[in-house]
């Protein structure tokens, strides 16, 4: 008695092989998350035992997210691929000390909020803000707060950067995005800020708040020759103020003599955060 049943084709064998390799993939990604998540555990009780810490390490993040955009290779985008590990990180990070994100959204909500989801994540609350100086109060008088706030010096409500001089007061940790490339699905240049880290700052690149008497048209060349260039100016009292960035090898003292080259001898100079430099793709 013969039997009208057809042995599978090879094609089918072939897939459903394919899937059950799929479905093994993601119960071992599963299974090392939650891993993950049982050395966190260890961590937060290790910190409260040597007196807490910040749970913000900005320059080791910055090294593992290079080292992703180095290694990666096959059809998934590198976009999918640093958004799952932001995701992961800043989760994490939350777990270990609950935090928030300030916004500046005076430039609109829309790019901004695309920016906090894409690097925070949904876990991490989202609080917009009507100007940059509101996101560094809120950031000042937290207990570990991050800000967001965009680099365009026609947007911000002033120099905001003054704000971030003296010792207590927050300062830049990070910029973002980090990996730079094209068509970046949340591109929009910011500005991470948070209260001073002691430990894990990147200082690859430092920025720097500069009040100055008047603009003087030979500033730009020589911060060019320096490496350096200026982010944002605003009138600041009876001068004006200049956000500049510089190679982490460029000292304050350094800039002031730069300054002084264009007739600027009395400018003041302040630290007021550093980051890591960008990953060009």
């Amino acid at each position: 008695m013969s039997s009208n049943t057809s042995p599978p084709a090879a094609s089918d064998l072939d897939l459903a092989s394919l899937r059950v390799d799929i479905d093994r993939i993601d119960l071992d990604m599963h299974e090392l998350l939650m891993q993950r998540g049982q050395i966190i555990d260890k961590l937060i009780a290790i910190k409260e035992r040597q007196g807490g810490g910040s749970a913000f390490r900005p320059g080791r993040e910055a090294a593992m997210m290079r080292a992703f955009a180095e290694r990666h290779r096959g059809i998934l985008p590198l976009d999918t691929v640093e958004g799952i590990w932001r995701i992961i990180i800043s989760t994490f990070t939350y777990v270990q000390a609950n935090y928030a994100v300030h916004v500046d959204a005076s430039g609109g909500d829309p790019a901004m909020r695309d920016s906090t989801r894409f690097h925070f994540g949904f876990t991490v609350p989202y609080c917009p803000h009507l100007s940059a100086i509101e996101v560094i109060s809120a950031v000042a008088s937290s207990g570990g707060d991050l800000g967001l706030i965009r680099i365009d010096p026609g947007i911000g409500g002033g120099p905001w950067w003054e704000m971030l001089r003296g010792a207590d007061a927050p300062k830049v940790i990070a910029r973002l995005p980090f990996i730079q490339r094209q068509n970046h699905p949340a591109g929009l240049p910011v500005f991470v800020i948070s209260l001073p880290l002691h430990e894990a700052a990147s200082r690859e690149v430092v920025v720097y708040a500069v009040a100055v008497e008047r603009w003087r048209h030979g500033i730009p060349a020589m911060l060019g020759e320096m490496g350096a260039q200026i982010l944002g100016n605003a009138a600041s009292g009876n001068g004006l103020s200049l956000l500049i960035s510089a190679p982490g090898q460029v000292r304050a003292d350094a800039l002031a003599a730069g300054f002084e080259t264009c007739d600027l001898p009395h400018c003041r100079i302040a630290e007021v955060g550093s980051h890591a430099a960008q990953y060009h793709v």
